[in-house]
């Protein structure tokens, strides 16, 4: 085999295996950042909060941690949206004035709009502490933002979806993204700044 040749299938070999080792630290980093997120321990906060979407599997979450920590306020993102359906019931049978439950509209629906809305309730409540509930995959990249829209500790606790292997993979780019987007465009910058 010629020297070159074999220069060249060297080179592939190594850039394969850098590629593979890549993926491989890529998806441990994964792992630890969207699966296995789960705090040591909960406390009692001023609210608990649960974030829009998969609401048959966060309201449930939420609920819980609300009656076992006697959480007074329940917010729940009102998003009318279909995987919202549980939260957004719950909202719509709801009387108001209601003092333990709080439903709110992002101004945009993702979860940057979320972190502002949560920002300005944690400002017009006065609460110094809150808890916030989302699917696990969700929970850092939504810590993230809302802990850069308030200065109210941000205790964060995930629910836990049943995912296929295909949709975890998925939302592992998907998060993977919006974490490095999160870091990179700072949300409430403005606001915090003037905390």
């Amino acid at each position: 085999m010629p020297s070159s040749v074999a220069a060249t299938n060297s080179a592939t070999r190594r850039v394969l295996a850098l590629t593979a080792g890549g993926v491989l630290l890529w998806l441990i980093v994964a792992l630890q950042l969207f699966v296995n997120v789960d705090p040591l321990s909960v406390h009692r906060t001023d609210a608990v909060i649960m974030l829009g979407g998969a609401a048959s599997e966060r309201l449930p979450v939420a609920e819980r941690i609300q009656d076992e920590l006697h959480i007074p306020v329940l917010v729940i993102s009102h998003t009318d949206t279909f995987g919202n359906r549980a939260a957004d019931d719950a909202c719509n049978a709801a009387a108001f004035p209601n003092p333990s439950l709080v439903c709110f509209r992002p101004p945009d629906l993702d979860t940057r709009g979320e972190a502002q809305a949560i920002s300005r309730l944690v400002e017009a409540n006065g609460w110094k502490s809150v808890t916030v509930v989302t699917s696990s995959y969700h929970v850092t990249r939504a810590g993230r933002l809302i802990g850069q829209c308030t200065t109210a500790e941000v205790q964060m606790v995930a629910s836990h979806p049943d995912l296929d292997l295909a949709q975890w993979l998925r939302r592992f780019v998907v998060e993977t993204g919006g974490l490095i987007d999160a870091s990179l465009r700072q949300e409430c910058a403005d606001h915090r700044a003037g905390m």
